[in-house]
Protein backbone atom coordinates (compact mmCIF):
# COMPACT_ATOMS: atom_id res chain seq x y z
CA UNK A 1 0.00 0.00 0.00
CA UNK A 2 1.61 2.97 -0.83
CA UNK A 3 1.99 5.22 1.84
CA UNK A 4 0.13 8.26 0.94
CA UNK A 5 -2.86 6.08 1.44
CA UNK A 6 -1.58 4.42 4.80
CA UNK A 7 -1.53 7.85 6.13
CA UNK A 8 -5.04 8.36 5.14
CA UNK A 9 -6.64 5.22 6.23
CA UNK A 10 -9.51 5.80 9.36
CA UNK A 11 -8.15 4.51 12.60
CA UNK A 12 -10.59 1.61 13.01
CA UNK A 13 -9.34 0.69 10.04
CA UNK A 14 -10.31 -3.03 8.92
CA UNK A 15 -6.47 -4.15 8.85
CA UNK A 16 -5.12 -7.37 7.93
CA UNK A 17 -3.36 -8.82 11.11
CA UNK A 18 0.73 -8.52 10.42
CA UNK A 19 3.24 -11.92 11.56
CA UNK A 20 6.53 -12.38 11.12
CA UNK A 21 8.86 -10.45 8.68
CA UNK A 22 6.19 -7.61 8.21
CA UNK A 23 5.67 -7.21 11.78
CA UNK A 24 8.94 -6.54 12.58
CA UNK A 25 9.51 -3.96 9.49
CA UNK A 26 5.62 -2.11 10.74
CA UNK A 27 7.14 -1.77 14.12
CA UNK A 28 10.45 -0.86 12.71
CA UNK A 29 8.71 2.33 10.72
CA UNK A 30 6.75 3.54 13.96
CA UNK A 31 10.11 3.92 15.57
CA UNK A 32 11.82 5.73 13.15
CA UNK A 33 9.13 8.01 11.89
CA UNK A 34 11.30 10.15 8.72
CA UNK A 35 8.06 12.77 8.39
CA UNK A 36 4.66 12.59 9.64
CA UNK A 37 3.01 11.10 6.37
CA UNK A 38 4.30 7.73 7.74
CA UNK A 39 1.86 7.52 10.58
CA UNK A 40 -2.09 7.34 9.92
CA UNK A 41 -3.43 10.75 11.62
CA UNK A 42 -5.36 8.50 13.81
CA UNK A 43 -2.21 7.28 15.85
CA UNK A 44 -0.80 10.56 16.33
CA UNK A 45 -4.14 12.29 17.35
CA UNK A 46 -6.23 9.63 18.41
CA UNK A 47 -9.65 10.26 16.03
CA UNK A 48 -9.77 9.07 12.84
CA UNK A 49 -9.66 11.28 9.68
CA UNK A 50 -11.77 9.78 6.82
CA UNK A 51 -10.88 9.82 3.35
CA UNK A 52 -13.42 12.13 1.44
CA UNK A 53 -15.78 10.81 -0.86
CA UNK A 54 -14.50 9.70 -4.50
CA UNK A 55 -10.89 9.88 -3.46
CA UNK A 56 -10.78 5.84 -3.78
CA UNK A 57 -10.00 7.57 -7.36
CA UNK A 58 -11.86 4.75 -9.69
CA UNK A 59 -13.00 5.74 -13.14
CA UNK A 60 -16.85 6.36 -11.58
CA UNK A 61 -17.78 7.64 -14.94
CA UNK A 62 -17.59 3.64 -15.56
CA UNK A 63 -19.50 1.79 -12.76
CA UNK A 64 -21.94 -0.17 -13.19
CA UNK A 65 -23.64 -2.50 -11.21
CA UNK A 66 -21.09 -5.09 -10.53
CA UNK A 67 -18.30 -6.15 -7.87
CA UNK A 68 -16.08 -3.71 -6.79
CA UNK A 69 -13.48 -4.46 -3.31
CA UNK A 70 -13.59 -2.10 -0.84
CA UNK A 71 -12.15 -1.26 2.37
CA UNK A 72 -14.19 -4.71 4.01
CA UNK A 73 -17.49 -5.16 6.04
CA UNK A 74 -18.45 -5.23 9.77
CA UNK A 75 -19.94 -8.63 11.37
CA UNK A 76 -22.35 -9.37 14.23
CA UNK A 77 -22.82 -12.79 15.34
CA UNK A 78 -25.97 -13.78 17.88
CA UNK A 79 -25.73 -16.49 19.91
CA UNK A 80 -26.94 -17.52 23.62
CA UNK A 81 -29.41 -14.57 22.93
CA UNK A 82 -27.68 -11.77 22.26
CA UNK A 83 -25.89 -9.78 19.79
CA UNK A 84 -21.96 -9.21 20.36
CA UNK A 85 -19.96 -6.17 19.88
CA UNK A 86 -19.37 -6.67 16.68
CA UNK A 87 -16.09 -6.59 14.30
CA UNK A 88 -14.68 -4.84 10.86
CA UNK A 89 -13.29 -7.38 8.61
CA UNK A 90 -11.04 -7.29 5.29
CA UNK A 91 -11.37 -10.59 4.06
CA UNK A 92 -14.43 -11.05 2.14
CA UNK A 93 -14.69 -14.45 3.06
CA UNK A 94 -16.61 -15.47 6.02
CA UNK A 95 -16.17 -18.92 7.48
CA UNK A 96 -19.69 -20.85 8.20
CA UNK A 97 -19.93 -24.17 9.98
CA UNK A 98 -20.87 -27.50 7.49
CA UNK A 99 -24.37 -27.58 8.92
CA UNK A 100 -24.97 -23.59 8.57
CA UNK A 101 -28.56 -23.17 8.64
CA UNK A 102 -28.68 -21.28 5.63
CA UNK A 103 -27.05 -24.34 3.55
CA UNK A 104 -29.40 -26.73 4.26
CA UNK A 105 -32.80 -24.81 5.66
CA UNK A 106 -32.35 -21.41 3.89
CA UNK A 107 -32.49 -19.16 6.90
CA UNK A 108 -31.38 -15.90 4.83
CA UNK A 109 -32.72 -12.58 4.24
CA UNK A 110 -30.95 -9.12 2.87
CA UNK A 111 -31.76 -5.72 2.01
CA UNK A 112 -30.47 -3.07 -0.72
CA UNK A 113 -30.04 0.85 -0.45
CA UNK A 114 -27.88 3.27 -1.11
CA UNK A 115 -25.73 6.18 0.07
CA UNK A 116 -25.41 9.56 -1.99
CA UNK A 117 -22.61 12.30 -1.33
CA UNK A 118 -24.73 15.06 -2.09
CA UNK A 119 -24.14 18.96 -3.49
CA UNK A 120 -23.87 20.44 -0.34
CA UNK A 121 -21.18 17.86 0.65
CA UNK A 122 -23.08 15.36 3.52
CA UNK A 123 -22.94 12.18 2.84
CA UNK A 124 -26.74 10.40 3.49
CA UNK A 125 -28.00 6.67 3.62
CA UNK A 126 -31.67 6.97 1.38
CA UNK A 127 -34.38 6.08 3.87
CA UNK A 128 -32.59 2.80 4.91
CA UNK A 129 -35.00 2.98 8.14
CA UNK A 130 -37.45 1.74 5.74
CA UNK A 131 -35.33 -1.50 5.05
CA UNK A 132 -34.25 -2.10 8.53
CA UNK A 133 -38.27 -2.05 9.04
CA UNK A 134 -38.71 -4.57 6.34
CA UNK A 135 -36.03 -6.75 7.48
CA UNK A 136 -37.34 -7.00 11.15
CA UNK A 137 -40.75 -8.27 9.38
CA UNK A 138 -38.73 -11.06 7.22
CA UNK A 139 -37.01 -12.17 10.65
CA UNK A 140 -40.19 -12.46 12.59
CA UNK A 141 -41.83 -14.72 9.71
CA UNK A 142 -37.97 -16.59 9.34
CA UNK A 143 -37.78 -17.09 12.87
CA UNK A 144 -34.51 -15.10 13.17
CA UNK A 145 -33.36 -12.42 16.03
CA UNK A 146 -34.54 -8.83 14.84
CA UNK A 147 -31.64 -6.66 14.61
CA UNK A 148 -31.89 -3.77 16.91
CA UNK A 149 -32.28 -0.31 14.97
CA UNK A 150 -29.06 0.47 17.35
CA UNK A 151 -27.27 -2.06 16.25
CA UNK A 152 -28.31 -1.45 12.42
CA UNK A 153 -27.21 1.97 12.52
CA UNK A 154 -24.06 1.61 14.26
CA UNK A 155 -22.87 -1.16 11.52
CA UNK A 156 -24.32 1.11 8.83
CA UNK A 157 -22.47 4.19 10.12
CA UNK A 158 -19.01 2.11 10.90
CA UNK A 159 -18.82 0.47 7.34
CA UNK A 160 -19.96 3.79 5.63
CA UNK A 161 -16.98 5.61 7.64
CA UNK A 162 -14.57 2.75 6.62
CA UNK A 163 -15.57 3.02 3.25
CA UNK A 164 -15.86 6.60 2.31
CA UNK A 165 -13.56 7.14 -0.03
CA UNK A 166 -15.95 4.55 -2.28
CA UNK A 167 -18.79 6.74 -2.15
CA UNK A 168 -18.85 8.23 -5.75
CA UNK A 169 -18.28 12.33 -5.57
CA UNK A 170 -21.28 14.28 -6.29
CA UNK A 171 -22.20 15.30 -9.98
CA UNK A 172 -20.96 11.55 -11.01
CA UNK A 173 -24.39 9.57 -11.27
CA UNK A 174 -23.24 7.18 -8.36
CA UNK A 175 -23.94 5.64 -5.40
CA UNK A 176 -22.32 3.57 -2.59
CA UNK A 177 -24.86 0.63 -2.56
CA UNK A 178 -25.32 -1.01 1.00
CA UNK A 179 -25.90 -4.71 1.34
CA UNK A 180 -26.89 -5.47 4.65
CA UNK A 181 -27.78 -9.31 5.24
CA UNK A 182 -28.53 -12.03 7.82
CA UNK A 183 -28.61 -15.47 7.75
CA UNK A 184 -28.49 -18.76 10.20
CA UNK A 185 -24.82 -19.44 10.58
CA UNK A 186 -24.86 -22.10 13.52
CA UNK A 187 -25.16 -25.57 12.82
CA UNK A 188 -28.49 -27.47 12.44
CA UNK A 189 -29.14 -30.83 11.54
CA UNK A 190 -32.98 -31.31 11.90
CA UNK A 191 -34.88 -28.64 10.79
CA UNK A 192 -35.32 -25.60 13.18
CA UNK A 193 -34.19 -22.20 14.21
CA UNK A 194 -30.07 -21.62 13.96
CA UNK A 195 -28.21 -21.42 17.50
CA UNK A 196 -26.51 -19.04 15.67
CA UNK A 197 -26.73 -15.91 13.34
CA UNK A 198 -24.85 -13.61 11.38
CA UNK A 199 -25.61 -10.38 10.18
CA UNK A 200 -23.57 -8.69 7.93
CA UNK A 201 -23.02 -5.21 6.04
CA UNK A 202 -20.96 -4.91 3.24
CA UNK A 203 -20.94 -1.90 0.26
CA UNK A 204 -20.11 -1.64 -3.40
CA UNK A 205 -19.67 1.48 -5.64
CA UNK A 206 -22.43 2.03 -8.13
CA UNK A 207 -22.88 3.61 -10.85
CA UNK A 208 -25.68 3.59 -13.47
CA UNK A 209 -27.51 0.90 -13.84
CA UNK A 210 -28.00 1.24 -17.63
CA UNK A 211 -24.41 1.15 -19.23
CA UNK A 212 -26.06 4.22 -21.63
CA UNK A 213 -26.65 6.15 -18.37
CA UNK A 214 -30.48 6.47 -19.52
CA UNK A 215 -33.65 5.47 -19.09
CA UNK A 216 -33.86 2.51 -21.08
CA UNK A 217 -37.75 0.87 -21.58
CA UNK A 218 -38.09 -2.86 -22.03
CA UNK A 219 -40.58 -5.55 -23.78
CA UNK A 220 -41.68 -7.63 -20.93
CA UNK A 221 -43.15 -11.44 -21.12
CA UNK A 222 -46.18 -12.03 -18.96
CA UNK A 223 -45.04 -15.20 -16.89
CA UNK A 224 -47.65 -17.55 -17.55
CA UNK A 225 -45.46 -20.94 -16.68
CA UNK A 226 -44.10 -19.65 -13.45
CA UNK A 227 -45.38 -18.32 -9.80
CA UNK A 228 -43.18 -16.06 -7.97
CA UNK A 229 -44.42 -16.81 -4.55
CA UNK A 230 -47.46 -18.74 -2.91
CA UNK A 231 -50.65 -16.52 -1.73
CA UNK A 232 -49.82 -17.02 2.31
CA UNK A 233 -46.18 -18.02 1.60
CA UNK A 234 -43.39 -14.97 1.85
CA UNK A 235 -43.24 -13.29 -1.42
CA UNK A 236 -43.14 -10.34 0.82
CA UNK A 237 -40.11 -11.27 2.66
CA UNK A 238 -36.89 -9.91 1.50
CA UNK A 239 -35.87 -13.71 1.42
CA UNK A 240 -32.64 -15.36 -0.37
CA UNK A 241 -34.83 -18.02 -2.29
CA UNK A 242 -37.61 -16.42 -3.43
CA UNK A 243 -34.85 -14.62 -5.76
CA UNK A 244 -33.06 -18.28 -6.34
CA UNK A 245 -36.75 -19.47 -7.21
CA UNK A 246 -36.68 -16.85 -9.63
CA UNK A 247 -33.24 -17.84 -12.11
CA UNK A 248 -34.85 -20.21 -14.05
CA UNK A 249 -38.08 -18.12 -14.73
CA UNK A 250 -35.78 -15.55 -15.77
CA UNK A 251 -33.71 -17.36 -17.83
CA UNK A 252 -36.91 -18.75 -19.87
CA UNK A 253 -37.84 -15.27 -20.34
CA UNK A 254 -34.40 -14.07 -21.63
CA UNK A 255 -34.28 -16.76 -24.12
CA UNK A 256 -37.27 -15.75 -25.84
CA UNK A 257 -36.03 -12.58 -26.11
CA UNK A 258 -37.77 -10.71 -23.04
CA UNK A 259 -35.37 -8.99 -20.60
CA UNK A 260 -37.96 -9.16 -17.84
CA UNK A 261 -41.11 -10.72 -17.09
CA UNK A 262 -44.08 -9.93 -15.18
CA UNK A 263 -45.64 -12.81 -12.51
CA UNK A 264 -49.40 -12.81 -11.61
CA UNK A 265 -51.01 -14.15 -8.82
CA UNK A 266 -50.52 -17.99 -8.07
CA UNK A 267 -54.23 -18.91 -7.18
CA UNK A 268 -55.66 -17.42 -10.66
CA UNK A 269 -53.09 -15.59 -12.72
CA UNK A 270 -55.41 -13.09 -13.51
CA UNK A 271 -54.09 -10.33 -10.55
CA UNK A 272 -50.65 -8.43 -10.87
CA UNK A 273 -47.78 -9.37 -8.64
CA UNK A 274 -44.55 -8.19 -9.64
CA UNK A 275 -41.90 -8.23 -12.05
CA UNK A 276 -38.59 -10.55 -11.18
CA UNK A 277 -37.02 -8.05 -8.84
CA UNK A 278 -39.23 -5.19 -8.70
CA UNK A 279 -42.39 -4.11 -7.93
CA UNK A 280 -45.26 -2.84 -10.61
CA UNK A 281 -46.38 0.75 -11.04
CA UNK A 282 -48.60 2.00 -13.90
CA UNK A 283 -50.27 5.69 -14.64
CA UNK A 284 -53.13 5.00 -16.03
CA UNK A 285 -54.55 7.18 -18.83
CA UNK A 286 -56.73 9.09 -16.73
CA UNK A 287 -53.54 9.64 -14.62
CA UNK A 288 -53.65 7.53 -11.68
CA UNK A 289 -50.63 6.11 -9.92
CA UNK A 290 -51.72 2.12 -9.65
CA UNK A 291 -50.00 -1.02 -7.67
CA UNK A 292 -50.69 -4.22 -6.49
CA UNK A 293 -51.79 -4.91 -3.06
CA UNK A 294 -50.81 -8.72 -2.05
CA UNK A 295 -49.57 -8.57 2.05
CA UNK A 296 -48.56 -11.62 1.34
CA UNK A 297 -47.54 -12.27 -1.79
CA UNK A 298 -45.55 -8.95 -3.14
CA UNK A 299 -42.02 -7.50 -1.52
CA UNK A 300 -43.40 -4.16 -0.35
CA UNK A 301 -40.75 -1.80 -2.25
CA UNK A 302 -39.46 0.89 -0.25
CA UNK A 303 -38.97 2.66 -3.98
CA UNK A 304 -42.44 2.17 -4.50
CA UNK A 305 -43.63 3.49 -1.05
CA UNK A 306 -41.46 6.79 -1.84
CA UNK A 307 -42.83 7.19 -5.15
CA UNK A 308 -46.05 6.86 -3.59
CA UNK A 309 -45.40 9.35 -1.58
CA UNK A 310 -43.99 11.70 -3.96
CA UNK A 311 -47.08 11.54 -6.36
CA UNK A 312 -49.69 12.45 -3.82
CA UNK A 313 -47.21 14.66 -3.05
CA UNK A 314 -48.04 16.15 -6.66
CA UNK A 315 -51.58 15.40 -6.34
CA UNK A 316 -51.65 12.22 -8.51
CA UNK A 317 -54.30 9.70 -7.19
CA UNK A 318 -52.21 7.15 -5.84
CA UNK A 319 -54.37 3.22 -5.66
CA UNK A 320 -52.87 0.40 -4.24
CA UNK A 321 -55.21 -2.41 -5.09
CA UNK A 322 -55.57 -5.89 -6.70
CA UNK A 323 -55.22 -5.07 -10.72
CA UNK A 324 -56.46 -7.46 -12.94
CA UNK A 325 -54.68 -7.74 -15.62
CA UNK A 326 -56.85 -8.90 -18.49
CA UNK A 327 -59.41 -6.14 -17.45
CA UNK A 328 -57.34 -3.41 -16.77
CA UNK A 329 -54.07 -3.88 -19.14
CA UNK A 330 -55.98 -1.60 -21.94
CA UNK A 331 -55.99 1.47 -19.23
CA UNK A 332 -52.36 2.19 -18.76
CA UNK A 333 -50.69 4.71 -20.14
CA UNK A 334 -47.19 4.09 -18.52
CA UNK A 335 -45.97 0.94 -17.15
CA UNK A 336 -42.63 1.10 -15.02
CA UNK A 337 -40.66 -1.76 -13.09
CA UNK A 338 -39.37 0.19 -9.40
CA UNK A 339 -36.66 -0.63 -7.31
CA UNK A 340 -33.54 0.07 -5.96
CA UNK A 341 -30.62 -0.03 -8.25
CA UNK A 342 -32.37 1.65 -11.06
CA UNK A 343 -35.39 3.54 -9.13
CA UNK A 344 -38.10 3.23 -12.70
CA UNK A 345 -37.50 0.93 -15.43
CA UNK A 346 -40.32 1.80 -18.41
CA UNK A 347 -42.03 -1.25 -19.65
CA UNK A 348 -42.55 -0.51 -23.43
CA UNK A 349 -44.88 -3.57 -23.98
CA UNK A 350 -46.18 -6.78 -22.35
CA UNK A 351 -46.47 -9.71 -24.56
CA UNK A 352 -49.01 -12.59 -23.19
CA UNK A 353 -49.07 -16.01 -25.63
CA UNK A 354 -49.85 -14.19 -29.24
CA UNK A 355 -51.27 -11.08 -27.24
CA UNK A 356 -49.04 -8.14 -27.34
CA UNK A 357 -50.08 -4.55 -26.05
CA UNK A 358 -47.84 -1.64 -26.06
CA UNK A 359 -47.43 1.96 -23.65
CA UNK A 360 -46.13 5.32 -24.00
CA UNK A 361 -43.04 7.33 -23.24
CA UNK A 362 -42.61 7.18 -19.10
CA UNK A 363 -43.29 11.31 -18.76
CA UNK A 364 -44.60 10.90 -15.21
CA UNK A 365 -42.56 8.22 -13.59
CA UNK A 366 -39.80 10.36 -15.57
CA UNK A 367 -41.13 13.23 -13.61
CA UNK A 368 -41.17 11.08 -10.28
CA UNK A 369 -37.71 9.70 -10.64
CA UNK A 370 -36.22 13.09 -11.46
CA UNK A 371 -38.20 13.93 -8.06
CA UNK A 372 -36.37 11.19 -6.20
CA UNK A 373 -32.72 11.50 -7.84
CA UNK A 374 -33.39 15.55 -6.55
CA UNK A 375 -33.86 14.73 -3.14
CA UNK A 376 -31.03 11.57 -3.28
CA UNK A 377 -28.57 14.30 -4.61
CA UNK A 378 -28.93 17.17 -1.84
CA UNK A 379 -31.25 19.26 -4.90
CA UNK A 380 -34.71 19.35 -3.48
CA UNK A 381 -36.23 19.71 -0.48
CA UNK A 382 -36.62 16.45 1.37
CA UNK A 383 -39.73 17.01 3.02
CA UNK A 384 -40.05 13.46 4.54
CA UNK A 385 -36.88 13.02 5.66
CA UNK A 386 -35.63 10.21 3.94
CA UNK A 387 -32.31 11.10 3.72
CA UNK A 388 -30.08 9.87 6.75
CA UNK A 389 -27.24 12.10 7.09
CA UNK A 390 -24.29 9.93 8.24
CA UNK A 391 -21.37 11.68 10.89
CA UNK A 392 -18.23 10.51 9.20
CA UNK A 393 -16.17 10.49 12.30
CA UNK A 394 -17.36 8.97 15.65
CA UNK A 395 -18.90 10.49 18.59
CA UNK A 396 -16.56 9.08 20.83
CA UNK A 397 -12.75 10.09 19.93
CA UNK A 398 -9.82 7.76 21.35
CA UNK A 399 -7.12 8.96 23.82
CA UNK A 400 -5.09 11.82 22.23
CA UNK A 401 -1.40 10.21 21.61
CA UNK A 402 2.10 12.14 22.35
CA UNK A 403 4.83 11.66 20.66
CA UNK A 404 6.67 13.50 23.79
CA UNK A 405 7.00 11.64 27.35
CA UNK A 406 5.02 12.59 30.23
CA UNK A 407 5.62 15.71 32.16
Amino acid sequence: MPLWRAARQPAALLRAPRSGAAAAAAAGRRRHIAGPELVPHAELWGAPVPDGPGSANLDWASLGFDYVPTNGHVRYVWKDGQWDSGRSLRDPYIPVHILGNVFHYGQALFEGFKVFHTRNGTVCAFADNMNHERMGHGCRRFRIPEVPWSLWKKAVDDVIRANVAFVPPYGSGGALYVRPFIFGSGPRLGLGPSPEYTFVVFVNPVGSYYKTGQLEALDALVNTEYDRAAPLGCGDCKAAGNYAADLESMHMAKSRGFPISLYLDAREQRYVEEFNTSNFVAITKDGKYITPQAPRSVLPSNTNRVLRQLAADLGITVEQRPIDFEAEVDSFAEVGAVGTAVVVTPIRSFTRGDRKWTFGEPKVLKQLLDAVRGIQDGEAEDRHSLMRRLDLVPEKRGTMLSIYPGL
